[in-house]
């Protein structure tokens, strides 16, 4: 019945001990869904757990309870009230969390910074959201500062990791918090996060999300995961990003678990920190997959403990199960404005290479995600014919932050546009295409570029390719790409060419090829492909295997 499947056979594969994800939720008293119903949910079972591990920090769960109330309480004497946004701009760390739940006791919202942006960058988003306040660390701070200046209401600073000039260290600041009254109207409806999209070109859209969302995509990750309430989850994506607080943080609070953080991801010190943290779940994005994958074996530690990885990718689905011995690999779909959609199930049938079928809650009684594929007039497709993502779920942003027009436009008739082409199969499961954007039109066809991107990737000398659409002197496009390649491997134009016309049709193979080093990322690791659109050099030095006249 099922083509390609990955069959998991439950009862031969799980621990005993291993609870249901609805047990999982079940040890807790129920709350009401706001961050501080769920952080005094988790805590009050058994205060003494762990909760944070950061560097030599460690917080149990009633230490970062009370941690939380008095970092609160400093933030409204400063002047934070219901509403108020406050930035914070730092690599991952201990103090993401903590502003986040103390914020959102007040009812007020966190704006994550990436901390590599320049001071442009940064001023985009500090002004957009009108931040009240910033908390930074030594390596943002300046760049922060700046960004800051000219806000209609100035900015105050709080660092995160040593006091400075005019801003003094948070958790000094903890140790005689004022007895200020907090507020007792939060509710679960209240923004708690606006995320600004990475988006390769123009400026970003700041999603604003409810804390019932944040809480409601940690309980949904639980199911897709099997996060268990001893599970100890690595933290090696951004802090910034939608996924490592969508998933990871919240996924934390909602399991009651450990959250192990570390900085930045770094692929030569991955393994060294999982088996040093006893880290038992991680999630990763395709780009960190391939990195793991090319480097040397001489890194990896095979007495770590990982038996679930988040966001594996069919083409090193064999090296994570065979080479790093990873029980459990599973990928799904999200985006900033609605995070986990589908996902391949934990307990099965999994179809290596889909997005899965439509996620769903621990509880069964719980209704979810709904899903449409349709044409550019929005009428319903049959499956297997490709189309876009519409989606209607309870994890959903509630608008782009001060621009009803891009909202208004994201939407139709309640319905969230993806901008993503993806097909569904009979048995309901759906395949990522592209972006409708990443289309290249080449001989009266569309190609999707995300198809030769994976293509050229899996060539045994390819560490990552990105596929760009490049004017054809006969009009339409011509296909480009860009390949960088694993290190101590050799592998021509012609190579790449004989590659692909083995494997797709003859439209789809590539016209240019070019060698880099590396491929530029954005922030979040997808390839910064506008970049390479824009870099005339890149394509002077192309190999051309189709000059006119040959």
């Amino acid at each position: 019945m099922y083509d390609r499947i990955r069959r998991n056979p439950l009862k031969s594969i799980l621990p005993s001990a291993m609870k249901k994800p609805l047990e999982v939720l079940r040890l807790y008293p129920e709350h009401d869904y706001t961050l501080n119903g769920v952080l005094k949910s988790r805590a009050g079972r058994d205060p003494a757990r762990p909760f944070i591990v950061f560097s030599d920090c460690n917080w149990s769960w009633g230490e970062f309870d009370s941690a939380v109330d008095a970092a609160a309480r400093v933030l409204a004497s400063r002047g934070i009230r219901k509403g108020d946004r406050m930035a914070v701009m730092a690599r991952n760390c201990d103090g993401h969390v903590l502003m986040l739940c103390a914020l959102a006791r007040l009812g007020a919202i966190m704006v994550p910074v990436n901390p590599e942006f320049g001071v442009e960058e940064a001023k985009y988003v500090l002004h957009h959201a009108e931040v009240s306040a910033v908390a930074a660390t030594q390596d943002t701070l300046e760049v922060a500062r700046k960004a800051a200046a000219g806000l209609k209401a100035p900015a105050w600073f709080v660092m995160l990791d040593a006091a400075a000039a005019d801003a003094p260290l948070l958790k000094d600041l903890l140790k005689t918090a004022p007895d200020v009254a907090l507020p007792s109207d939060v509710c679960g409806d209240d923004t708690c996060l606006i995320v600004y999209t990475s988006g390769t070109t123009g400026f970003p859209k700041g999603a604003m999300h409810s804390q019932r969302s944040f809480v409601t995509g940690g309980e949904a990750f639980v199911q897709r995961v099997y996060l268990q309430n001893d599970d100890r989850v690595m933290v090696v994506l951004p802090l910034f990003h939608i996924n490592a607080m969508f998933y990871s943080v919240a996924g934390t609070l909602a399991a009651g678990a450990c959250m192990i953080i570390v900085p930045k991801f770094s692929a030569s010190t991955f393994w060294q920190n999982a088996v040093e943290t006893g880290a038992t779940q991680v999630n990763i994005i395709e780009a960190i997959g391939s990195i793991l994958r090319a480097r040397a074996r001489s890194e990896f530690r095979p007495e770590h403990r990982i038996s679930k990885v988040y966001g594996v990718r069919a083409s090193m689905d064999e090296t994570f199960k065979n080479e790093f011995k990873i029980a459990h690999r599973i990928g799904g779909y999200g985006m900033t404005e609605i995070p986990g959609v589908t996902c391949n199930p934990f307990e099965g049938p999994q179809k290596l290479g889909s997005m899965g079928p439509i996620g769903r809650h621990p509880d069964p009684a719980r209704p979810w995600a709904q899903c449409r594929v349709v044409d550019d007039e929005g009428r319903d497709l049959p499956d297997n014919e490709p189309g876009e993502l519409w989606v209607k779920t309870p994890i959903i942003m509630q608008g782009y932050f001060r621009d009803p027009e891009q909202t208004a436009n994201a939407f139709h008739d309640g319905w969230f546009k993806t901008g993503d082409l993806v097909k569904r199969d009979g048995d309901g499961y759906y395949y990522f295409i592209s972006r409708k954007r990443d289309i290249i039109r080449r001989r009266g066809e569309n190609i999707a570029a995300a198809e030769l991107d994976r293509v050229v990737g899996e060539h045994p000398a390819v560490a990552e390719a990105g596929t760009i659409a490049v004017p054809s002197e006969l009009g339409e496009d011509e296909i480009f790409v860009v390949v960088a390649v694993r290190k101590g491997a050799k592998v021509s134009a012609e190579e790449i060419a004989d590659w692909c016309r083995t494997r797709l049709a003859p439209q789809k193979v590539p016209r240019f090829v070019a060698f880099v080093d590396e491929l530029p990322h954005t922030p979040t690791h997808k390839i910064l492909k506008a970049q390479l659109r824009e870099d005339k050099a890149l394509r002077a030095r192309a190999v051309d295997l189709a000059p006119p006249g040959r």
